[in-house]
């Protein structure tokens, strides 16, 4: 008998399958959401009312094509997350009658890349039958989205006894940069915490974490070649990332196909650098003298390229990923304009008394320096509104209000762009507010197809003035949640009110795995409640 959860409102069943039936469309109805529907929700998802019954003392995952260190500690996680214990602790295999399923066969294709990617082959085919259940991927990074797909189909029935209906499954991602940005400047974030919001975002089939390492308030990335910026620009000795740290949780999100882009965000937001690097920060003046503030990295000096080419060598070799993200949002002029050997600068390069110019020369020189060591760069958006010219690879992230007039301009210019302006999960507000992050359309802008291509994705945000290791996680998810099924799953699935049911199961399934995810729908409860040992 399947677990149910009442919800009680009144919703449009688009979504919610009648014994794991066909959809039903669109009516009104009190509705009792029967469990087992995933999210987000595939590209093609059908089931039956076959029911096959999963004793987890007999169940096994079983590589049946190309293995690795990824797919075996997917089998050795999932064998928990579903079951409750682990596959070599298992000591009887009890008898078993017709209609039961013992494992999982999948089948990868291609041989394991190392680390995942952008553009990475995501996509997976799973069939449950009375035959048996086959998982079929021609990568490992589809693999894992696709065992995760199969852990939510599964539902307990007893201590020992599982169930899973009849299920076939096409699925792929609708973009290929789904991601979550957390910020560890304003709040430190321990390293448990942050494995915590990556093991949550594998769930959502996120790929890709923005790690907004440090800014105006912290320095807390600990350098090889620069190691008092951390002494100084940190909040202190223990709120720090060592190197062994940093190595840690990405390793942890590469077994989990997440990506980790790092963001050291320049011109602006780099107070802390300048801490322990002197005269990288431009000394702001009040009238013939400087009067103790300082502004932005100083773009006329080049020793600050110096530094830059030393710092970002070092990041080339910290962390795998092709891109890193170099900010380039809200640079204030004032500093720069007040300062006079600046303005000498200027005049030297003639570039009058346009300081978008200064910000372009800046940002042109420190991609060339990004591109010497082999790396690819994103930046906010701010810098192709101040009309500097980056490179045609750049990737441009929108995030202020009015983005679809935003969208429409960067993509005509030909750059590869990335939305998270209707994704800042840090505004919170009582009551349900998930549905305006549901319906938010990164290809709701005026544009050619050509341009629609260039949309690669989207991210996002939680900007840490107000969480910290208290909070993060509850105030994300399951809000997170829903950004992600608008990046993965197709641009039709949008309704709200037929998404919230399996929002709600979503919620429920992350509590039962673990995590304080907050309440999104009002009254209700779960089958198993979220609760702190004691």
């Amino acid at each position: 008998m399947a677990k149910t959860v009442a919800l009680f409102l009144f919703v449009y069943v688009a979504g919610i399958v009648a014994g794991h039936g066909e959809y039903r469309g669109k009516e009104t109805v009190s509705v009792t959401a029967t469990l087992g529907m995933p999210w987000p929700m595939p590209q093609q998802y059908s089931s039956t009312q076959d029911l096959f019954t999963i004793n987890r003392n007999a169940f096994k995952f079983r590589a049946t094509g190309q293995s690795c260190d990824i797919l075996e500690s997917a089998f050795f996680r999932y064998q928990t997350i579903i079951f409750g214990l682990r596959e070599e602790v298992l000591k009887f295999h009890p008898k078993l009658r017709a209609g039961t399923l013992t494992e999982l066969d999948v089948n990868v294709k291609n041989k394991c890349d190392r680390y995942p990617y952008l553009g990475m082959d995501e996509s997976y085919n799973l069939t449950i039958a009375a035959s048996g259940a086959i998982l079929n991927s021609n990568s490992v990074w589809g693999a894992l989205r696709g065992i995760e797909t199969f852990s939510q189909l599964v539902l307990q029935q007893s201590t020992d006894m599982f169930s899973v209906n009849g299920t076939t499954v096409v699925d792929y991602p609708r973009f290929q940069h789904r991601g979550l940005l957390l910020d560890t400047s304003r709040h430190f974030l321990d390293v448990t915490i942050i494995k915590q919001n990556l093991l949550a975002m594998s769930q959502s089939k996120f790929n890709v974490f923005h790690w907004h390492i440090v800014d105006d308030q912290s320095f807390p990335y600990t350098s090889n070649n620069f190691p008092d910026m951390s002494k100084m620009g940190g909040y202190d000795s223990r709120h720090i990332y060592t190197q062994d740290q940093i190595a840690e949780i990405i390793e942890y999100a590469r077994i989990l196909g997440i990506r980790v882009v790092p963001e050291f965000d320049s011109p602006g937001h780099s107070q802390s650098w300048g801490k322990s690097i002197k005269d990288l920060l431009t000394k702001c003046y009040s009238g013939s003298k400087p009067n103790g503030q300082y502004g932005p990295i100083d773009p006329s000096l080049e020793s600050s390229y110096g530094f830059l080419a030393k710092f970002f060598a070092e990041i080339g070799k910290v962390f795998p990923d092709h891109y890193v993200h170099l900010g380039g949002d809200e640079v204030n002029f004032d500093c720069w304009k007040s300062n006079p050997n600046i303005t000498a600068f200027m005049k030297q390069k003639n570039f009058g008394t346009d300081y978008a110019k200064l910000e372009e020369y800046y940002v042109q020189r420190l991609l060339d320096i990004v591109s010497g060591v082999n790396k690819g760069y994103m930046i906010w958006q701010e810098v192709v509104d101040n009309n500097a010219k980056v490179k045609p690879d750049t990737i441009v992230e929108v995030w202020k209000g009015g983005y679809q007039a935003e969208m429409s301009k960067v993509t005509s210019l030909g750059y590869k762009t990335l939305l998270s302006s209707c994704w800042y999960l840090n505004y919170i507000s009582y009551g349900t507010d998930w549905p305006k992050y549901y319906s938010c359309e990164p290809y709701n802008f005026n544009g050619t197809a050509e341009q629609k291509k260039l949309v690669i994705g989207g991210e996002t945000c939680m900007w840490g003035e107000y969480v910290d290791n208290t909070n993060v996680i509850s105030r994300t998810w399951p809000r997170a949640s829903v950004v992600a099924e608008r990046l993965w799953s197709a641009q039709s699935v949008k309704d709200a009110t037929a998404a919230a049911p399996r929002l709600e199961e979503h919620r429920c399934r992350m509590i039962k795995r673990g995590f304080p995810a907050e309440s999104v729908n009002g009254p209700g409860y779960c089958p198993q409640e979220y609760s702190i040992p004691v």
